[in-house]
């Protein structure tokens, strides 16, 4: 059985203008210690996904339809004090995107990380704190440091700081959305090393939400490219990266710079996702895709099996894809 297990779920963002279509329909499956990598552009929803499967939302977030199954249990079921009693933090935790927002400037960091295991565990301070220490440890952090404020830790260390709260109560699952977002590119590399092998350590379960394609190459098992709310392809992530199917993962994987390659002119995807206040009819991506035609902007194409990957996209034959290379 999945770990967790996402069918069909809709959530929208209720605004004055109307509905914003932030996840339409999405379903996909995270096995026990697996990994799956997000990516996307900017909008496309990856964030959106993330708060929604801890219940995070803000006040305007709806959700219409679908289900979030964690461990077989309903998530969307549960009420607010049975959630965060049972299930946030305690078995599913986040590192938030940029950790200078995501610490209290005003409260030390060793504070904010064993407030987490008191309020969660029921431990005593002294416990808390002693675990505290260890975590810091275990990210890098000498545990004298725990008694700083955050204005007192560089970017790496606040990211590390961050992911040490993310595991303070032992979760199943973690949600990394863009844990590396500006850092430069040694401590970025070094972040990513820390969560890796803290994810073998405690053999967890992740998510992996980036715009770093390279990143996701690296780390994860499988990957999901969102685009607009929907999943555009996925699969396992030697296949989708080595073979893309759909032209979005084209386009996206053609805009990420070569170090070893011949240096050439990089090409970006024309145009601009879309407002999903009033997305598309169709295939979403048709007014950008270079190979769209009529059917594309009348009927929504569903996720189909091609290999080890799954793409929703209606001029993908099995023979197209047989040629891609």
């Amino acid at each position: 059985m999945a770990l967790l297990e996402v069918k069909d779920l809709k959530m929208h963002y209720q605004t004055q203008q109307g509905a914003v279509k932030a996840i339409d329909g999405l379903s996909f499956e995270l096995p026990v210690q697996g990994t799956l990598g997000i990516a996307g552009e900017s909008g496309c929803g990856k964030s959106s996904l993330g708060l929604s499967i801890l219940r995070l939302l803000p006040k305007n977030g709806r959700f219409v339809d679908g289900s979030i199954k964690f461990d077989g249990q309903n998530l969307l079921d549960m009420s607010e004090p049975e959630f965060r009693d049972q299930i946030r933090w305690k078995r599913i935790s986040m590192v938030f995107q940029g950790a200078m927002n995501a610490l209290n400037p005003v409260i030390r960091v060793g504070d904010q990380i064993a407030e987490s295991i008191i309020h969660t565990e029921g431990k005593s301070a002294k416990e808390a704190y002693e675990r505290t220490t260890e975590l810091l440890e275990m990210v890098g952090i000498s545990p004298h440091r725990a008694k700083e404020y955050p204005h007192e830790f560089s970017g790496g260390m606040k990211q590390r700081a961050v992911i040490a709260m993310a595991l303070a109560c032992r979760p199943d699952l973690v949600i990394a959305d863009e844990p590396t977002t500006a850092l430069d590119t040694l401590v970025r590399a070094q972040v990513m090393q820390t969560l890796i092998e803290l994810r073998e350590k405690f053999s967890l379960s992740m998510i992996l939400i980036s715009h770093d394609l390279p990143i996701i190459a690296k780390t994860c098992d499988q990957v999901m490219i969102m685009y607009a709310g929907k999943i555009m392809e996925t699969g396992d992530t030697v296949s989708v990266f080595t073979k893309p199917l759909h032209p979005y993962t084209q386009g996206l994987i053609t805009a990420v710079p070569h170090i070893r390659a011949e240096q050439t002119e990089i090409k970006a995807i024309p145009g601009h996702p879309p407002d999903l206040l009033n997305p598309p009819s169709g295939c979403v991506f048709h007014p950008r895709c270079p190979i769209a035609d009529k059917e594309c902007e009348k009927l929504e194409p569903t996720l189909r099996s091609f290999g080890k990957q799954m793409v929703a996209c209606h001029k993908l034959t099995s023979e197209s894809a047989a040629e891609v290379v």
